[in-house]
């Protein structure tokens, strides 16, 4: 499985760099008055910043990562400058990879993946385009805010008879369900929930996944240098767990095998895990 990344284009930072941010930018960044950058952003009319303050850590926030080339200049100072945004983009490829091969791995034909926190499913969109084997996605979200932008983008794509978006809680997710699931993507929540809340997602999880399916999700590390930042400017208040903290999190509900995958930035490891044969799911 480790095999399946070698050649992905990941961003990285040079040596060099990494030092400058750590004893320069990051120290400026996390130490200057909130009030300060609120207003330079404010007035810089930054969409990122807006973003974050109208949803933090939303959907809306992410695309403009994931695209990388905002128009406004705090943006692009932040985007294609900022660790974080750079990290993001890896895990997205990351991510996109390892779903990829696991949809060609699935017992099913066409091959079934559910993403939960979806926002707009451009993870799993970039999976289902990269595999071999035909699949369709089930995407689910409690907000249904990111839906239209999504399915305008499956349609682009050539993907719009292959996605569904569900509004709901995943706990009520089971009995909206027609097909078995190989693969349930939940990249980008862990960050956001307390344990309590990842237990009765992983826990809801246990009862619709069949044994030898696959769990993918990521954690996070304050490796990124600028958490005070992010707290006090954006509103992001993220929850730094190594990637053991949350696969204890997942093995009560029957999940283990755990593959560790470290975007080169040090701040996502992607992880995938597999359903044991206890508590089998629908079939």
């Amino acid at each position: 499985m480790e095999n399946w990344t070698a050649d992905i284009e990941f961003e990285r930072i040079g040596p060099l760099m990494r030092l400058v941010k750590k004893f320069i930018f990051n120290p400026l960044a996390n130490h200057l008055p909130a009030q300060w950058w609120r207003t330079w952003l404010r007035e810089g009319q930054s969409e990122l910043a807006l973003a974050n303050w109208n949803d933090p850590g939303g959907w809306r926030s992410m695309v403009i990562s994931y695209e990388g080339n905002p128009e406004k200049t705090w943006d692009r100072m932040l985007v294609k400058g900022g660790t974080v945004p750079m990290a993001l983009r890896n895990r997205r490829r990351l991510t996109a990879r390892l779903c990829a091969r696991l949809i060609d791995q699935a017992g099913h034909d066409p091959a079934h993946a559910m993403c939960l926190g979806a926002g707009p499913g451009l993870t799993i969109m970039d999976a289902m385009q990269a595999a071999k084997k035909n699949s369709f996605a089930t995407l689910v979200d409690i907000s249904s805010d990111a839906f239209d932008y999504g399915q305008a983008e499956a349609k682009r794509r050539g993907l719009a008879d292959r996605v569904k978006y569900i509004q709901a809680d995943v706990r009520d997710v089971k009995q909206m369900l027609d097909r078995p699931v190989d693969l349930v993507e939940l990249i980008g929540i862990c960050e956001y929930l307390d344990d309590e809340h990842i237990v009765s997602i992983v826990q809801a999880l246990g009862t619709m996944m069949d044994p030898g399916t696959a769990v993918v999700f990521n954690s996070i590390s304050d490796r990124h240098g600028t958490d005070r930042f992010f707290r006090n400017v954006f509103g992001l208040h993220m929850h730094h767990r190594s990637p053991e903290q949350i696969e204890a999190l997942l093995k009560p509900a029957g999940f283990g095998e755990f593959r560790h995958f470290p975007e080169p930035l040090g701040v996502y490891t992607v992880v995938v895990g597999t359903k044991s044969a206890a508590r089998k799911g629908i079939a």
